[in-house]
């Protein structure tokens, strides 16, 4: 029986929680979120997040490179990701993907730092964190292809895109993952979306610091608060909270299979 919580992606390193780290993590603990897996998002960052996850045996960490850090310089190689990933706390590669959002980006070093994560998850048998942002079409056409090479298995986190996308990442055994996002009220297109997926292939993130779910939206965001997002989908699907928690937490000890989530 799943009795608890995982708050799938947050940042734990980021500044907003340099004064109280510890503090976090133990309201966590109290809101029944027992794991926690702090992203990386530059490789610069990693030794820090791994510091916690020494500190802390109920957080774990990814290696990789956000694309909004992919450039020309900074595109992680294959055998790098893989080199990294051996530490035992480390259980998935990204976050990646593609986003175009911002003025500045070099989508040509983001496909190629994307693809490069893949290559190292299918390698490692863990999963890779997508992240997408205006970038639909590509995404999901990298996904698709890098599938047909070599099987991987992965995450489209923090997910807002349409539900064509979803039900083709979901088509190639990927998992959907939803955060706070989801509980705003004017998100109504997006929990039309969410309500059509499979809740056996979706999974609860809080991205914190960022994005926190109602009744917390505009304050800093935390793992606790995943709970929240939790007892939305319950009301969104019809279903009991324990049959969420139930659900999405083992599907989280299924994609994260190099964790000891028990």
């Amino acid at each position: 029986m799943n009795n608890f919580l995982i708050d799938t992606h947050c940042h734990l390193n980021m500044q907003p929680f340099a004064d109280d780290i510890d503090q976090v993590v133990l309201n966590a603990k109290g809101a029944g979120v027992k794991y926690l897996h702090s992203i990386c998002t530059r490789l610069e960052e990693l030794d820090g997040i791994l510091e916690l996850t020494q500190r802390h045996d109920n957080i774990y960490s990814s290696v990789g490179v956000h694309p909004d850090n992919a450039k020309k310089d900074t595109i992680p190689s294959v055998e790098e990701l893989i080199k990294l990933s051996k530490h035992p706390k480390i259980i998935s590669f990204g976050e990646t993907g593609l986003d175009y959002y911002h003025e500045g980006q070099e989508p040509p070093a983001q496909k190629t730092s994307f693809v490069n994560h893949i290559n190292a998850a299918s390698s490692e048998k863990l999963p890779v964190i997508a992240h997408t942002r205006e970038a639909e079409n590509d995404t999901i056409e990298i996904l698709t292809s890098e599938m047909k090479n070599a099987e991987f298995s992965g995450i489209i986190h923090c997910f807002t895109a349409s539900y064509e996308f979803a039900k083709k990442a979901i088509d190639i055994g990927l998992y959907i993952s939803i955060a706070g996002i989801v509980t705003f009220k004017n998100a109504k297109d997006l929990q039309e979306t969410v309500a059509k997926l499979p809740l056996d292939r979706l999974l609860i993130e809080t991205d914190a610091p960022y994005l926190a779910p109602m009744p917390h939206r505009g304050k800093r965001n935390e793992p606790a608060y995943v709970k929240h997002t939790a007892e939305y989908l319950a009301t969104l699907f019809g279903k009991s909270f324990e049959e969420v928690q139930e659900i999405t937490t083992q599907n989280a000890k299924d994609v994260f299979a190099k964790a000891d989530f028990k």
